[in-house]
C-alpha cells in the first residue's frame, strides 16, 4: 500500500507528467486525499529550517506543514481524472493559517482537496485546500492557487493580494545556483525548473528558478527573527520568478498586528513576491 505522505517517486512523477501532456481539459473533480499518522519529526524540521534560514530553537516553522501536504497535492494533480498537466502550472498565491502551536513529535492527519475554479485573464486558475488536524482539531490550513496558462478561465475572480506599504529594507540575500536542489531535498519538490538549468530552459526559463515556497519561507524566517510561532496567518502572491543564482531583498512595512512585505530584485525594480503577515509568539518546542 502506498504511503500517501511519502514523496512521489521519480518513476510515478515521470509517468504522471507524460499522461498530463495528453490531457485536453475536462471536468474539475471533487476529490479529497488523506494521510493519517504524519509526524512532525525534529530531524526533518531542522533540515528544513537550515535551508530556509529559520533560527535554531524557533520551533516548527509556519510554512513547514506545507511540505508534509505536498505529496498529497502531487498525487491529486497527477491522477488520471485531473484535467490539467502538472508541468507548466504557475503557482499564483499561497495562504497559510495556523490556529494553534505545533511542536516536534505531534502526529497530524492531513487532507488535501480540490477547491474551486477561479477566473484569470491568462488562463484557468484553481485552488487546492489543505487541512492538518491534531486529535481531530484543525491546527493548520493552507490554500494554494495554481494557473493553467491559456484562454481566460471561468469561475470566481482569482483573488488579488492588496498589501500595504512595504519600503523599509530588512535583509538582502545572495542565492546560490544549487538552492533549488537543496530545497528539493527537504521539501520533496523536485520540479526540474528549480533543480536544473536544462530543465528550466525546456519550460521557457533562461535558467533555474527558486521555489516560490522557499522564497515565502525565507521571508517568514527573517520577519519572525527567531521567534517561534503560536498562531497566525500569512498570505503571498507570487509575481515574478527568482532566477538562480541571484540576489534579492526583503522590504517590509511597520511592525504591527499585520505587516506587509515584498521581495524585490537587488535593484528594487522588480517585485517577485508580495505578502502580508500576522503572528503570535510561543515558547520553543524543537
Amino acid at each position: 500500500m502506498t504511503d500517501m505522505a511519502e514523496p512521489v517517486s521519480a518513476l510515478a512523477l515521470a509517468g504522471g507528467v507524460l499522461r498530463g501532456l495528453l490531457r485536453r481539459g475536462g471536468t474539475f473533480p471533487d476529490v479529497t486525499l488523506e494521510a493519517g499518522g504524519v509526524w512532525l519529526r525534529c530531524e526533518a524540521i531542522d533540515a528544513y529550517a537550515q535551508v530556509c534560514g529559520f533560527a535554531p530553537g524557533a520551533g516548527v516553522p509556519l510554512t513547514f506543514p506545507h511540505i508534509l501536504a505536498f505529496p498529497l497535492q502531487m498525487r491529486l494533480m497527477l491522477a488520471a481524472d485531473f484535467p490539467y498537466p502538472v508541468m507548466g502550472l504557475v503557482h499564483l498565491s499561497n495562504r497559510i493559517v495556523q490556529h494553534a502551536p505545533l511542536k516536534a513529535g505531534d502526529r497530524l492527519a492531513i487532507a488535501v482537496r480540490t477547491g474551486r475554479l477561479l477566473a484569470h485573464d491568462k488562463g484557468q486558475a484553481f485552488s487546492l485546500e489543505t487541512t492538518a488536524r491534531r486529535d481531530g482539531q484543525a491546527v493548520w490550513e493552507g490554500t494554494s492557487v495554481y494557473l493553467r496558462l491559456g484562454g481566460p478561465g471561468r469561475g470566481d475572480v482569482a483573488p488579488i493580494l492588496d498589501g500595504g506599504p512595504a519600503d523599509a529594507p530588512v535583509e538582502r540575500w545572495t542565492l546560490p545556483a544549487d538552492l533549488g536542489r537543496r530545497y528539493a531535498k527537504v521539501s520533496g519538490d523536485a520540479n526540474p525548473i528549480h533543480t536544473s538549468a536544462l530543465g528550466a530552459k525546456l519550460f521557457g526559463f533562461r535558467r533555474a528558478i527558486a521555489h516560490g515556497m522557499w522564497v515565502k519561507a525565507r521571508a517568514v524566517a527573517a520577519l519572525t527573527a527567531g521567534r517561534p510561532v503560536q498562531a497566525g496567518e500569512i498570505e503571498v502572491a507570487f509575481r515574478a520568478p527568482v532566477f538562480l543564482p541571484g540576489e534579492i531583498q526583503l522590504l517590509a512595512g511597520p511592525d504591527g498586528a499585520e505587516r506587509a512585505f515584498e521581495i524585490k530584485d537587488a535593484q528594487g525594480a522588480r517585485t517577485h513576491l508580495r505578502g502580508r503577515l500576522s503572528l503570535k509568539s510561543q515558547d520553543p518546542s524543537c
